[in-house]
């Protein structure tokens, strides 16, 4: 365990010793009177990397060069450009390359894959989710639910927080799912909770869910790219993701689908088929009847779009020179590194109430603040001060130090600024 100390000089220390410090070189930083922010807010969009703007150039170039034919054309033909994102997807994710397709938007994914894994009869029909799910879920589920002709007050079971507590306790989802087991159709999981930071237990979920003869599948959006994910040896039969959080990929950046094996090559496994699902080999002949391609390729509708797929190629190379492990060695510290800081203000008498599971391997890069009514004001002034967080009603600051750009002293700083304002209210 790290022996953290309160110090700018021990922070710069651990700057100078870190493997990952030549990543920060290669993000724009927005700036704040003239210097970089305090860039805190990866967990919503995360900043630009620096060969974005060239990959842009590229394929524009291409399309002026070649026009349709740039479908067919250049190292990167259009035709095939979902192909060189799988390789870079799949060990984000722990997948085999072929069990992972980028495409489309996160939560039209999260439909399309509900459609194939959604199947309720009267005899199985409930979703599980955790209570308190990020909103476009409740509302997906809510409304898939309700297309099938069901009642959401019953067929939806949320897990909440035992009273007085903030985050899950695994033995209370699988014992929600052991209850409910023998009419529940899917449980459906963020892997971590957008509010409390909550990384949770995907195996185990993955487990009881596949006992309770239920499918298993996760909301990956703040999960890709902040904690280690091994979705195939899990067993999980899908997931979908987004590109914009962790993975750098721009606003309304590409999503990812996960399809395990198991259900890649079932043809009899309902979906909305489209033409760039069909399989590759005879697409051309324009004939009647959908055969899939195998794997999660199958899942797909329509053509990359290609320019928002480069920018995402950018970060998954990055990604894919780093490594998951690398990145998750350095979160672990940095992540570390600010809930000591915290704690030390808490020591001086601060009441800075940090919700997200004190365990590293409950949580990713992520730590949310529950505030007291003064929290906005407290957020007003770190904005001002050129901290780039997040505000989420009703009184959460969600503060999120990637390892990819952030550094220690950023870490450090923000520290510096809660403790000047806790002063500042200790006095009144």
């Amino acid at each position: 365990m790290m022996n953290y100390q309160p110090t700018l000089a021990f922070a710069r220390r651990l700057d100078r010793n870190d493997p990952l410090r030549s990543c920060r070189r290669r993000f724009y930083f927005p700036k704040h009177k003239g210097k970089n922010v305090l860039y805190f807010c990866g967990n919503s969009l995360g900043l630009q990397p620096k060969g974005v703007e060239q990959a842009l150039r590229n394929e524009l170039k291409h399309w002026r060069e070649h026009a349709v034919e740039g479908h067919f054309r250049g190292d990167m033909p259009w035709m095939h450009y979902h192909k060189f994102l799988q390789k870079q997807s799949a060990a984000i994710v722990g997948a085999l390359p072929e069990e992972v397709v980028v495409m489309n938007t996160l939560t039209t994914n999260l439909h399309l894959l509900m459609v194939s894994f959604y199947r309720p009869t009267p005899e199985r029909f409930k979703i599980i989710m955790e209570a308190g799910a990020f909103p476009s879920d409740q509302y997906a589920m809510e409304t898939q639910v309700r297309w099938h002709g069901f009642d959401p007050a019953h067929a939806i079971v949320e897990v909440a927080p035992r009273p007085g507590e903030q985050t899950l306790r695994t033995d209370d989802i699988a014992a929600t799912i052991k209850q409910h087991g023998a009419q529940t159709a899917v449980i459906m999981f963020g892997g971590v909770n957008y509010y409390t930071g909550q990384f949770f237990d995907l195996r185990a979920i993955t487990a009881a869910g596949h006992a309770a003869g239920a499918y298993v599948g996760f909301d990956l959006a703040h999960a890709a790219g902040n904690v280690p994910l091994q979705l195939h040896d899990w067993g999980a039969d899908f997931a979908c993701w987004c590109s914009y959080k962790y993975l750098n990929s721009g606003p309304g950046g590409p999503s990812g689908i996960f399809v395990h094996e198991k259900h890649g090559n079932d043809h009899s496994l309902p979906r909305f088929g489209g033409w760039w699902g069909h399989d590759e080999q005879s697409r051309f002949l324009m004939k009647k009847g959908f055969i899939p391609m195998s794997g999660a390729a199958g899942w797909q509708l329509s053509n990359s779009q290609v320019l928002s797929c480069a920018a995402h190629k950018v970060s998954l190379d990055q990604f894919d020179a780093v490594g998951m492990p690398a990145l998750r060695a350095k979160s672990l510290l940095l992540t570390g590194y600010l809930e000591f800081l915290i704690k030390e203000l808490n020591k001086k008498g601060a009441r800075f109430n940090i919700i997200t599971p004190e365990d590293p391997a409950q949580r990713g890069a992520q730590l949310s603040i529950l505030t007291d009514i003064s929290g906005k004001a407290l957020f007003d002034y770190l904005t001002g001060n050129g901290v780039v967080a997040d505000w989420r009603e009703p009184n959460v600051i969600r503060v999120a130090p990637a390892p990819v750009y952030n550094s220690f002293e950023d870490v450090w700083r923000l520290a510096e600024l809660l403790g000047k304002w806790m002063k500042v209210q200790l006095t009144h």
